[in-house]
């Protein structure tokens, strides 16, 4: 197999590496640990076990190369927020066990920092926070109703609620009414990190596998990752850790759906642009869009901006034809604009995205059965960069049976339902992408919601 990794993301054109996959599996091996996936998840539980526990023999599989996925073509994000919001959380958990998530979530970007300094891994970490702004008085109140929420936590010190005045004196954003702040982000390089990650597992005795194919697995007495060039026997776990990739083993097809996340990248702005700007703290840019905004500012002064609104396509597929869409890149371009007015005329150098993993109910998983040697993380639904390093730790520390004070945490051995079947997992969300776009559009324009509105939320909820 002859790729060219660089072009699926600037992240891996720029992450220093020549990309030159590792040797595949070419005959049955044994190990302690089989991991599938060379992305954060894999990379993450692969680190903590041979820094916690070095006599473990741990070995990691991966279809193309580490970082192929979305820990090498994200955002750059890397967050103290989750996949499910506060007040869900709440609801679903008790303010107690949602505290206790929230603030594991906080510490896992520190550790992520933590880690990078130890291995020498220049991921060009900088935690700047996080920037939610409300891009017209409509978005106002989901700030408002996010603070609450927070506060309800006991977090009323670590947010802040910013006036248009005072979200000015960090970035100069069109229509900005006001912001919320939180300290609890950074930004990074992923494709520096996610490669850095996998050097540090193979420093410590661990064994990556590439252009390495899964076909099946088994679990219990036979626990192993079967693949063409042979089999991967595990004596104490098997580990799937393919996020959205994980769609196409068939035991596991509808247990995630893929979700494409598209990307623009613009040319390094000058000098006097970024003085029209601002964004010198570097925070991590979010509107309150419900098909979802993202910007990064990157470490040769370029902006990222992301966007959700590739078309879900039928049976969950997944292919390369879909990391990039024209019509969703051009309205990233114009939404770019429209964020920044004096960057009219700007160019994007690069385009790109790909599939993240989005479970039912929105709550990512982290589980273990001893009995059937079986493990997985998984469902991050874009916000992997941080809850990532947090499943390793605690995946960890389930196959190694030792404690790490995080067990009781909600995403521990939790159990998403499954996707509904086509043709009615395809007409769900496809409404829900339909729908989500005519929302914020009647919003932007002070039009009423359409009808309908009422049951796309819910589907979104539940």
């Amino acid at each position: 197999m002859v790729t060219d990794y660089r072009q699926y993301s600037f992240w891996l054109e720029t992450c220093g590496d020549d990309l030159t996959p590792r040797p595949p599996l070419s005959k049955s091996a044994e190990v302690d640990v089989a991991i599938l996936g060379g992305g954060f998840s894999g990379l993450w539980t692969a680190y903590y076990l041979l820094r916690d526990h070095p006599e473990l023999s741990v070995a990691v599989v991966d279809r193309h190369i580490a970082g192929f996925g979305a820990s090498g073509r994200n955002g750059g994000w890397c967050s103290g927020k989750f996949p499910v919001s506060a007040g869900s959380l709440i609801e679903r958990f008790g303010v107690e066990h949602a505290r206790d998530l929230m603030l594991a979530m906080c510490a896992s970007v520190d550790e992520v920092g933590r880690v990078l300094e130890a291995e020498q891994i220049d991921g060009h970490f900088r935690k700047g926070g996080i920037l939610s702004l409300a891009r017209g008085a409509h978005q106002l109140p989901s700030i408002r109703s996010s603070y609450a929420q927070w506060a309800r936590l006991g977090f009323g010190d670590r947010y802040r609620l910013l006036s248009a005045e005072e979200s000015a004196e960090r970035i100069h954003v069109a229509n900005v009414h006001g912001s919320l702040f939180t300290a609890d982000g950074a930004s990074l390089h992923p494709g520096c990190v996610v490669r850095g990650l996998a050097r540090a597992v193979e420093r410590r005795g661990g064994t990556i596998y590439e252009q390495t194919e899964v076909t099946s697995f088994d679990a219990g007495s036979r626990a192993r990752l079967v693949t063409a060039g042979g089999e991967l026997r595990a004596r104490r776990a098997v580990v799937l850790a393919g996020e959205a990739y994980l769609t196409r083993l068939p035991p596991l097809h509808r247990v995630l759906i893929p979700m494409y996340s598209l990307i623009g990248l613009t040319e390094p702005l000058t000098a006097d642009q970024w003085a029209g700007i601002g964004w010198h703290d570097r925070e991590s840019l979010s509107s309150q869009r419900l098909t979802v905004d993202y910007l990064t500012r990157t470490n040769d002064g370029r902006i990222l901006f992301g966007s959700r609104g590739a078309p879900y396509r039928f049976g969950s597929v997944i292919s390369d034809d879909q990391d990039r869409h024209a019509a969703t890149h051009e309205h990233i371009l114009r939404s770019l604009v429209d964020w920044f007015p004096a960057l009219n005329g700007i160019r994007l150098t690069h385009t790109w995205g790909g599939p993240v993993g989005m479970p039912r109910d929105w709550m990512p998983t982290v589980s273990f059965d001893p009995a059937s040697r079986l493990g997985t993380a998984r469902g991050y639904t874009g916000q992997g960069v941080s809850t990532t390093n947090l499943a390793g730790r605690l995946l960890a520390g389930l196959i190694a049976g030792s404690r790490t004070g995080l067990e009781t945490l909600p995403l521990v051995q939790h159990r998403s339902p499954n996707w509904e079947p086509e043709p009615l997992r395809w007409m769900a969300v496809r409404y829900m992408q339909s729908m989500f776009l005519k929302i914020d559009r009647a919003d932007e324009q002070d039009r009423s919601r359409p009808f309908g509105t009422a049951i796309a939320e819910w589907i979104g909820r539940h």
